[in-house]
């Protein structure tokens, strides 16, 4: 059972046996002048704080959940970027080192923590690729090609992953990545 549930529970409670009490006193004080109306504003005080708490209980739960989501989406991003920079570096150099093999391993352990399962299985096309390339440490144009092409579908995932999540304009966002990059 999680926090807010146990909170609203004990408030419910509280509630409950608070205006059995109230209404007690209610029908105790049919006699006494304004004291029938005193114990209705009790109530209804009590009533607007157990709201006002539910309510702010809950923001700050929405709140909570919305940094949570921030930081996940800017490290993903970063993460991202960090990816595509070391790619564009090692394609312009036109040679793949062992340095360049160890920085895609601990690459590949960062983007296993964070990426959504679409992500993965398409890393793991572009991890065969780059890997097919690093056979003799040289980047020749043709591997060149075939690494961007293999990034930019990966790149369509990312995509995916950070900005939208509606089926169609995904397929729409992969058909125009892979024209692009075919186009070049």
């Amino acid at each position: 059972m999680n926090k807010s549930t146990k909170y609203l529970l004990v408030s419910l409670a509280t509630f409950i046996a608070g205006y059995f009490y109230l209404r007690f006193a209610y029908q105790s004080t049919g006699d006494v002048p304004f004291a029938q109306e005193i114990v209705l504003i009790i109530l209804g005080t009590i009533v607007t704080i157990s709201i006002t708490a539910a309510l702010l209980n809950k923001q700050s739960e929405v709140e909570l959940e919305k940094e949570q989501r921030v930081k996940i989406f800017d490290r993903k991003s970063d993460l991202y970027f960090e990816l595509i920079n070391f790619i564009e570096s090692v394609i312009r150099k036109s040679e793949i080192k062992d340095e360049d093999i160890i920085t895609l391993e601990f690459l590949t352990h960062k983007i296993s923590i964070i990426a959504n399962p679409e992500v993965l299985s398409e890393y793991s096309n572009f991890i065969q690729i780059f890997k097919k390339t690093s056979l003799d440490h040289k980047i020749n144009k043709l591997e060149s090609d075939e690494l961007s092409y293999s990034l930019a579908t990966l790149c369509g995932k990312i995509r995916y992953d950070l900005l939208t999540k509606d089926k169609q304009s995904k397929l729409e966002v992969q058909h125009m990545i892979k024209s692009n990059i075919e186009k070049i």
